[in-house]
This record gives C-alpha cells, structure tokens and sequence, in this order.
C-alpha cells in the first residue's frame, strides 16, 4: 500500500468522523462522542502514516527527488489537513467537549477531499521547481499552515458561537444547549486566533528571509505577500480591538469568518486568479 492510498482512505475516515460528531450534535446523543474521537485519533494516526510514507517514497524515487511533502497544492492541502485535525485533538482535549468536531472536523475532510478528488491536482511525486529547493521549505509552509488551520478551527467556533447565540435557553434539551457557553466558545476562538496569529507571524518572517536568499529581496508586493499581509492585518485588528476596546462575542465571531475568508483567498485564489512569484502550486 502506498502514500496515496492511506490519504484516500483518511479521506473517508474523517468523513465518517465528521457525520458522526455532526448526528451527535443535532440528535444529541452524546453516548456516540467517544467513538466520534477514536475514529478521528485514528484518521490522525493514517494520516501521518500517508504523509510519511509519501516522504519516504520522495527519496526512494532516486537522486534529486527526496524533499518534504510540503510543494504542490496536494501535499499543502493534506498537509493542511492534518494540521486541523492535531490542533482541534488539542481544543477536544482542553476543552472536554465533542461538538466543537462537528464545527471542526468537516475543515479537514474538505480539504483532504479536494486534495485526493478534484482532477487539478496529481497525486503523484514531482521533483521540486527550483524556487522551493531550500532549507527554508519545511519551516515557512509549516509555520504558514499552522497557523492556517489555527484560524479554520478558530472559524468553526465562530460559525459555533452565531448558532448559540439563537439558543433562548428555553429547554436544557434544546438541540443548541449542547454547545458550550457563549463566554466558553468566545474564549476558544480568541485563544485560537491568538495561537495562529503567532505561527502566521512566524510564518510571514521566515518566508520573507527566504524570499532575499532567493530573488534578493526580502518583500516585493507579489500577490501572495500582499494578501499574506492582508490576512495578518485583519486578525492583528481583531486581537488589538479585543486588547484595547474589549472586542469579544459577535464581533469577533464574524472577524474569525471573514478572515478565514481571507485566508483561502490567500492560499488558494491567488495561485489560480492572481499570476506571481507564487504560482507554482
């Protein structure tokens, strides 16, 4: 079995996951939550497999071949993937509530069933294009994508918080009393923010060096630096909004869409609708 392989089935894995967190919210039947994580833990564990495997192979193909999977939209898009999946683990974990997956999880299926369907991308292993043949690869898109999945969890619980909001609190077996507190998702959602805003920061100053070691400069306004600085202005607005004026709820719950928004766009529009420095996904 090759790398291919173990990410189609993680694709179907995280889709079983997905539907099961997604019935355990809206037929709230919590005795389901437990099995829910299992599937997802062991999604996680084949997907890790893939990503390895698909690493091993790289260099398995002969000289000038090996390199981390990290250099087209495919690999970026399962890699994307698995960063969901082990940062909401974490907010599962911290948090000890299951429904956040039903907000969370379905971002990892997306992607990964883009990744391994959609026939744009080819799954198979090409050697790098000269521009990513650098040390600065591995510690540019991981941060970058780190910091990407922080903000689509974070997007999912501002998605979590505007459903809440229509809970009257009427019953307490109303379907929205399983979600957490409006005070308790608006916590998670900034903390989120937060954590991805720091790793896209990261990821922005490491690309920038990589930039000067390889056309000589260490910014030149290329679609994809712009709209990288577009996304990190609108969430370094909303942290300096939540600090300073005590920004929260709604307004933040709307920021972590829109910027969410943003980042897609910066990810993946601008390599298909904006030509530069970038396009080689």
């Amino acid at each position: 079995m090759d790398s291919s392989k173990l990410l189609g089935i993680t694709t179907f894995i995280y889709l079983f996951s997905s539907l099961i967190y997604m019935i355990m919210f809206i037929f709230r039947v919590k005795k389901i939550g437990l099995l829910a994580t299992v599937v997802t833990i062991i999604g996680f564990l084949i997907h890790t497999a893939g990503i390895g495997m698909r690493w091993l192979e790289s260099y398995q193909m002969g000289p000038g071949m090996g390199h981390a999977p990290l250099s087209n939209m495919y690999e970026s898009l399962v890699f994307f993937a698995w960063s969901i999946i082990i940062l909401y683990l974490v907010v599962e974990f911290i948090y000890k509530n299951k429904v956040i997956g039903a907000f969370a999880v379905p971002f990892a299926f997306a992607s990964m069933a883009y990744a391994s369907l959609s026939p744009e991308f080819s799954s198979a292993i090409t050697p790098l294009v000269p521009a990513l043949q650098s040390n600065w690869l591995i510690a540019h898109v991981f941060t970058c994508f780190i910091g990407y999945a922080a903000f689509a969890v974070a997007c999912g619980t501002g998605i979590m918080y505007l459903v809440k909001l229509n809970d009257k609190g009427d019953s307490p077996d109303s379907l929205l009393s399983t979600l957490p507190s409006l005070k308790v998702i608006d916590d998670i959602t900034h903390k989120i923010i937060l954590f991805g805003f720091i790793w896209l920061s990261a990821g922005i100053i490491s690309g920038a060096v990589w930039a000067n070691s390889a056309w000589g400069t260490y910014w030149s306004w290329d679609p994809k630096e712009t709209w990288s600085l577009i996304t990190w202005f609108i969430y370094a607005s909303a942290l300096h909004a939540r600090f300073t004026r005590g920004w929260g709820g709604k307004r933040i719950a709307w920021i972590s869409i829109i910027g969410f928004l943003a980042v897609i766009f910066t990810y993946y529009g601008v390599n298909f609708i904006l030509s530069g420095l970038h396009s080689y996904g």
